[in-house]
């Protein structure tokens, strides 16, 4: 009954040109603010997807971690535990050092991660290799895949015209604490093999070889380890696989999920969303003060009918829900209005990148959508809620009105 009347009341002739157009421009600004957020943020889960895909080809979905220090041992027990059990599709053993890279007279520091060849089934490295193949070699004859920054921080040439010249390789020696920092490391040669692009994060500082190398210019023993990488089957439930490798790896390694193994950046990049979401919500606000406008001059134009209900009995109550919900359906058709609006070109960008990036990208030359139904939810329900407060005010007047009273 009560939308009925808001219904009536929105298309009914107002003696005053004013109200309709306040009425309309307050929708026309919800309509704009909801369009905005469901856009923005959809804009944000595009990117959040891209990111999320560069960087899971080199985070793992699970990786265990030392507590505390650079390494931790595994016995054979513990390794087939993690290897055969029904989480685990892949499992890799990783041994990462930073190291001293020379080639010629140029030098540049990098994280060398030697890696088995199960590494391939665990991350997506070898999927980004731009330059030459990947190839990490063997214990006796190592082969390098280098970041796009190390490359160019080496200056290594991967002309196949041009035959490969070894690299030197300085690794500091796992143990030793003689007077002689010379002593300390150990020099190893190594053939650049390859080079991928992911991330400059990634890209300016590791490289990846053979984990025997690693191990055996560092010292390290044959169970010792830096970290163990783990690929989970498909629907696997990751709390559960976390709680299982927790009890066989011990309490002397953290397990990490692939949000905890880079949480800064996931924190930073849903903070930025809902600070967007937040600041466009304040466009809603502004149309709060239309709408409050509007229902005031409504409530003062219908003050003849506010009487008329009441000499039937109606209640203030009842005077309230109708004027609340006048104000709920100027809401629903504005947020309704935006946010499908929002989805049309949402799905046109999609389909077509009309709206390009500025500048060059390696990556991507257009903005991607991603739609997510928690977002059309959340939007909708700020919206109405925003509505619902805006419109209370002029309903409460109206509602406690007199009949011969002046509104």
């Amino acid at each position: 009954m009560y939308l009925l009347f808001a219904w009536r009341y929105f298309r009914a002739k107002k003696s005053a040109q004013a109200i309709n157009i306040i009425a309309w421009v307050t929708t026309a600004v919800i309509g704009f603010a909801t369009c905005c957020q469901l856009l923005v943020l959809s804009v944000y889960n595009g990117f959040e997807g891209l990111v999320q895909s560069l960087y899971s080809s080199f985070y793992t979905d699970i990786k265990i971690v030392p507590s505390k220090g650079n390494t931790f041992f595994l016995d054979q027990h513990q390794w087939n535990a993690l290897q055969k059990n029904e989480f685990s599709e892949n499992t890799s053993a990783i041994a990462e050092e930073k190291a001293l890279l020379q080639h010629g007279d140029l030098q540049t520091m990098i994280k060398l991660k030697g890696v088995d060849l199960i590494h391939t089934g665990v991350a997506g490295i070898s999927k980004k290799v731009i330059k030459g193949k990947y190839d990490i070699g063997d214990g006796d004859n190592p082969g390098m895949v280098l970041g796009l920054g190390v490359q160019q921080a080496a200056g290594v040439s991967m002309d196949p015209e041009f035959a490969t010249e070894p690299l030197v390789v300085l690794l500091p020696k796992k143990g030793d604490n003689g007077s002689d920092p010379l002593s300390s490391l150990s020099e190893g040669f190594i053939y650049p093999k390859g080079v991928f692009m992911i991330q400059q994060e990634f890209d300016d500082i590791y490289a990846l070889t053979n984990i025997d190398f690693v191990k055996q210019q560092t010292g390290m023993a044959a169970n010792e380890y830096s970290a163990i990488e783990i690929k989970l089957k498909k629907g696997t439930d990751e709390q559960d696989a976390i709680a299982y490798f927790q009890k066989v790896a011990g309490v002397d390694k953290k397990v990490l999920s692939k949000f905890e193994q880079n949480s800064s950046l996931y924190k930073t990049m849903r903070l930025e969303k809902w600070f967007i979401f937040a600041v466009l919500s304040l466009i809603l606000i502004v149309a709060a003060f239309n709408m409050i406008s509007a229902l005031t001059m409504l409530v003062l134009e219908k003050k003849k009918d506010i009487a008329v209900l009441k000499s039937f009995g109606a209640g203030v109550s009842q005077i309230r829900k109708i004027f609340l919900s006048e104000g709920l359906l100027l809401g629903f058709i504005g947020t309704s209005l935006g946010m499908s609006a929002a989805f049309i070109l949402g799905w046109i960008q999609q389909k077509t990148g009309f709206i390009k990036i500025q500048g060059e990208s390696f990556l991507i030359d257009a903005f991607p959508v991603r739609f997510l139904y928690s977002d059309f939810l959340i939007i909708f329900l700020t919206s109405m809620l925003i509505v619902l407060i805006a419109s209370w005010l002029p309903a409460r007047k109206a509602g406690n009105a007199d009949m011969g009273e002046q509104l």
